[in-house]
């Protein structure tokens, strides 16, 4: 698609009234999806740009530490047995494979947990379907949601979808997110950013954070 098609394009969303700004509000939260080892590896699930995705991760992890903010993760994780099998591991036969004792299931080291930090455990796209995720972020308060993590098309946007649904102030961390595929990467941080969240890299969503809460 050319500049003048895409130009062409954004006006349309502009007269019909998307893209309003989304500005952070109350105690700020992160999420980080699916940044595991298998989709750290391009043999895997991985490619594209998930490897800028998780060293600028590494940054908003230190910075939510540092300022005391509820901090999640989520992994993929299926029943060894297939107990649990359903029509997304039917469209991705491979991600049967990402059980708990499976290394490739693991968050990357450089993302480990904390003492403290929810881990969800999930078998479908989205962070907050099935889990514990939505309650755990509002008896802590939050009211917006820094997420971050991969794949920006997949597990990310349905995260993003689902945490707006639920009420939630989406954030997505435009520098911490990554795709296997740069297309529907950028595609896909238009369309949450059109309809679902504020899509800002890092350093500015912190900056209009600060300037929020001042």
């Amino acid at each position: 698609m050319n500049d003048i098609s895409q130009h062409a394009e954004a006006q349309v969303y502009q007269k019909q009234g998307f893209g309003t700004p989304l500005k952070p509000e109350g105690r700020i939260g992160l999420l980080i999806v699916d940044l595991v080892v298998g989709f750290a590896d391009p043999a895997i699930f991985g490619g594209g740009n998930i490897p800028q995705a998780i060293e600028r991760t590494t940054h908003a992890l230190k910075f939510a530490r540092e300022s005391g903010w509820p901090v999640a993760h989520s992994r993929i994780v299926y029943a060894a047995d297939g107990s649990d099998d359903n029509v997304f591991s039917l469209k991705v036969p491979g991600m049967a494979t990402l059980t708990e004792d499976n290394p490739n299931s693991a968050i990357v080291p450089e993302l480990t947990p904390a003492k403290g930090e929810l881990v969800v455990r999930k078998v479908v796209p989205s962070a907050f379907f099935g889990t514990q995720l939505t309650p755990w972020l509002a008896q802590r308060g939050v009211q917006t949601l820094l997420v971050a993590g991969a794949v920006t098309s997949g597990c990310v946007r349905a995260s993003v979808v689902d945490a707006m649904s639920f009420g939630f102030r989406p954030v997505v961390l435009s520098d911490c997110v990554g795709d296997r595929a740069l297309g529907p990467h950028d595609a896909s941080l238009f369309d949450m950013g059109q309809k679902y969240a504020a899509v800002l890299p890092l350093a500015e969503a912190l900056e209009l954070i600060a300037t929020s809460n001042a």
